[in-house]
């Protein structure tokens, strides 16, 4: 029942109007059936808040179907938008999980707020204001969860309209703050709110523009009146809209269910930046994040990802980046742990996949140094080599009515900080995050775009990756940050793991940036770029250049396994230059994509190969002479692949010769090859693209690009459309022979001659006797002193008959074989048993017929 609610409510989610309507009202019911049918309490609970959900879902619907005042039809807004441009991907950008996050308009909070205030600017009472949304929970917080409470219940502060106590209380933004988590898994939020405390409401101040109603008098937030509160978040494409109530989930156990501070339990304007951050991410049910992203959504502050066990990690480099910058509150740190053993756990003192804040740096005495903090308020005691922190001090909350040692929350302890050198840091945590003041930058330029995910035919390539052009006027740095917009589909990714956040995190995808020196000009293949990012798994990933002066870069964005068909991006440009930012341009102005495969007949391997000739080749035709490019692609990325470009006339290679050779594609590659040719002059060639090793299987695209048109078309294998006449079997002799058999035709015909061992099992075994013979085939016009070879296999060489020996085609005439004669004649050299056989074939336009095989 529940796997039809689920579809029903995709189709809500993805319908409008009135079918929009009934998907979302049959999904509310079927999740109440589902929850009446479940004996686990927990998950009854869940199924329950489903159905909740699609009920306020479904009657926010109805307000929107209802008519208004002067029309006769009102359109309901849709949660799945078509993306055809910058508008309507950040209005698709806007819904999330059945909410609405409009992008910020400036002067809409203070309308939101001015009602609450007297002439004396006092705190009143009002009527208070409710959010609808439907938070998640999971079920550990379902089975101590109580009820979504307003503060003045949860605090036990007595009436509702709370006294000036209260909220400096509340709203205090004392330097003494210790903010933990408990049974919420939010880690990074609690190590991003940790670590950006003193920007948040010290140098900077970011709280007064994010955090609304907010006193600028006083330099703290400001109790709202009704209990809404409206928090500017940046995701999805610019700063939106996120609106609240002050309703947190109460615990009906010990433990807190949102971020609490351990030296201020009052505190409430931590909770109510988390509770806003987590409706844009889902609920409390929060399948985890990095910090990093975190702090981008949160103060908008650019995020950097540095891999601390890579080996070209310069510890010494990192901290002189991040010293001066945090001495000016310029850089936000945390840390970041990968997975840990339970071991390893136990002896270090680290959780492993968990965020930890950095509160302060400090190289006094010679010793580099960063105080990191554990947000787990039961977190174990950190045991690698570091210095304590004496235990601070709690506030002095004296002006409060409920004193300071309140039963709730009640979490004993340390705050579980230490100091760790620069170089423990990079031993035990896998990524430091940095978060840069943007304000470091005199410009900055946003481009939204969206991305349809290639085929796989292309995953190799980069001819279908998003790709820009990107120039400094004067030169200098340019960070290039890529952030991906969030989707409920990735969310329900997430929430569907059964293991670690590594495995989900995998689910979830890679992506990359890759920069290059071309003139802003469109690639088709890496390994060329100058700067290449690491594959990450978060929904962000910078790059930091040194341009130089008016050169034009390629940025091409890179993925790997994102699983979604479609998504939506921002690209993010700051740097102290003017910049000049456009797609990047393709260099040719014609192009043709031909779609193929390597299969059992037709994967030849390499020109070393026999079968070399089976490989699928184009005919390619110019009428102009041009430059050209040109693309192979396979959908398999372990298969190396080339092209060969061959004078050949639009016929079938079948031996590579090197004077015939035009261009290739140089060495294998894994997955894609290019052929770049500076000017083609007009003619017919043939085309060949191979896999290194014969018999590898996979579909391939071929990409033409010129700047004159050119025609590509297939060339078909030797047997479409021609006569195929079986050679008869021929016993070989020991030592080394000669054979020879007659053929002839009646009419003029082209042909070619293919052989190959048929080895027979020894009498009595299943074994097959060894050899090593080798074999020449060579087609003989007469006998005897004029005799003249007209086609000779392997360029006159003799080759291994376990794979097929090929001549290249030849002429029949009727007249000069009557008068002459022609021959088919094997050479054979080397040794092997009595259980060798060669069996073989003619192709042909006409019938020919043939002799029986004689010693020559």
């Amino acid at each position: 029942m529940e796997k039809q609610a689920q579809a029903e409510e995709t189709l809500a989610v993805k319908s409008s109007g009135q079918n929009a309507l009934k998907h979302a009202i049959k999904a509310a019911e079927m999740y109440m059936k589902a929850a009446e049918e479940r004996p686990d309490k927990i998950d009854a609970a869940r199924l329950r808040q489903k159905c909740q959900e699609l009920i306020v879902f479904a009657e926010k619907l109805k307000a929107r179907l209802a008519p208004t005042a002067g029309a006769a039809h009102s359109t309901p807004s849709r949660s799945v938008l078509p993306v055809s441009g910058t508008a309507d991907i950040l209005k698709q950008g806007s819904i999330l999980h059945k909410c609405e996050f409009p992008p910020w308009d400036q002067d809409s909070p203070s309308i939101d707020f001015e009602t609450e205030l007297n002439n004396n600017q006092e705190f009143m009472c009002a009527d208070p204001f409710l959010d609808d949304t439907g938070f998640t929970l999971s079920a550990a917080q379902l089975d101590n969860f109580a009820a979504w409470v307003k503060p003045a219940e949860l605090f036990e502060t007595g009436p509702a309209c709370h006294p000036q106590s209260y909220e400096d209380a509340m709203m205090q933004t004392s330097d003494d703050s210790d903010l933990v988590q408990d049974i919420t898994t939010d880690c990074s939020v609690v190590a991003s709110l940790s670590a950006a405390y003193n920007v948040l409401v010290g140098k900077h101040a970011v709280l007064s523009s994010i955090f609304h109603p907010f006193d600028h008098s006083k330099g703290r937030p400001r109790l709202s009146a009704t209990g809404k509160y409206v928090i500017k978040l940046n995701f999805n494409g610019c700063a939106r809209r996120v609106t609240i109530d002050d309703r947190l989930p109460s615990s009906r156990t010990d433990r807190a269910l949102f971020v609490v501070d351990r030296h201020n339990p009052y505190l409430l304007w931590p909770a109510l930046l988390e509770k806003a951050y987590l409706k844009v991410r889902g609920g409390y049910d929060f399948p985890g994040s990095n910090s990093g992203t975190d702090l981008w959504v949160l103060i908008g502050w650019i995020p950097e990802q540095i891999f601390l066990q890579k080996e070209d990690a310069d510890i010494n480099n990192i901290w002189k980046r991040i010293k001066s910058a945090y001495q000016s509150r310029d850089v936000v740190i945390t840390l970041g742990t990968g997975r840990i053993s339970a071991d390893e756990e136990k002896v270090m003192g680290l959780i492993g996949e968990h965020d930890y804040a950095v509160e302060d740096i400090d190289s006094s005495g010679g010793i580099k140094r960063l105080l990191v903090k554990n947000p787990w308020c039961d977190g174990p005691a950190m045991m690698t080599t570091g210095w304590p922190v004496p235990q601070q001090s709690c506030s002095d909350l004296s002006s409060c009515s409920v004193s300071a040692d309140s039963k709730w929350p009640n979490h004993p302890g340390s705050s579980s900080r230490l100091w760790f050198s620069i170089e423990d840091v990079a031993q035990h945590f896998e990524s430091m995050y940095l978060n840069w003041n943007p304000s470091l930058f005199s410009h900055r330029r946003d481009h939204h775009f969206s991305w349809s995910v290639p085929p796989n035919i292309y995953r190799s390539s980069l001819s279908k990756n998003p790709q820009f052009s990107v120039m400094a006027s004067n030169g200098g740095t340019i960070w290039v940050l890529v952030s991906r917009h969030f989707v409920d589909a990735e969310l329900d990714i997430a929430r569907s793991r059964r293991d670690s956040m590594a495995a989900v995190a995998c689910r979830l995808g890679f992506m990359s940036i890759l920069v290059f020196e071309n003139s802003g000009h469109k690639v088709q293949i890496s390994g060329g770029e100058f700067y290449r990012g690491p594959y990450v798994d978060s929904p962000q990933t910078l790059a930091r250049l040194d341009a130089q002066s008016q050169q034009s870069y390629t940025i091409v964005i890179d993925q790997h396994e994102l699983p979604l068909p479609q998504y939506s991006f921002t690209m993010s440009l700051f740097s102290n230059s003017p910049l000049s930012f456009s797609e990047a341009a393709e260099t040719m102005s014609h192009i043709s994509e031909h779609n193929g495969a390597w299969t059992r007949r037709t994967a030849g391997g390499h020109s070393s190969y026999a079968t070399f000739f089976q490989n699928p080749q184009y005919c390619l035709t110019i009428t102009n002479a041009t430059p050209v490019s040109i693309l192979l692609s396979a959908d398999i990325d372990d298969v190396h692949v080339h092209v060969d470009v061959v004078w050949a006339k639009g016929d079938r290679v079948a031996v590579l010769r090197m004077k015939d050779l035009v261009a290739s594609s140089g060495e294998y590659r894994r997955g894609c090859a290019e052929v770049n040719i500076s000017m083609l002059e007009p003619g017919i060639y043939t085309l060949v693209c191979s896999t290194f090793d014969a018999g590898q299987l996979a579909r391939f695209v071929l990409r033409v690009a010129s700047m004159t048109p050119a025609r590509v078309t297939p060339v078909l294998p030797d047997a479409a459309g021609r006569l195929v006449t079986n050679i008869p079997r021929l016993r070989l002799a020991e030592g080394d022979m000669r054979y020879r058999a007659s053929i002839n035709a009646s009419w003029l015909t082209k042909a070619s001659v293919s052989v190959q061992s048929a080895t027979l099992a020894l009498p009595g075994t299943n074994m097959r006797p060894p050899s090593s013979l080798m074999l020449r085939v060579s087609v003989i016009l007469g006998w005897g002193p004029e005799q003249v070879p007209i086609a000779v296999s392997g360029e006159t060489e003799f080759q291994d008959p376990s794979i097929t020996i090929r001549t290249p085609q030849f002429d029949m005439e009727p007249e000069r074989i009557q008068r002459l004669g022609l021959w088919i004649l094997i050479e054979s050299m080397g040794s092997h048993n009595s259980g060798l056989a060669i069996d073989g074939e003619i192709l042909s336009d006409s019938p020919v017929r043939i002799g029986k095989w004689e010693f020559a």
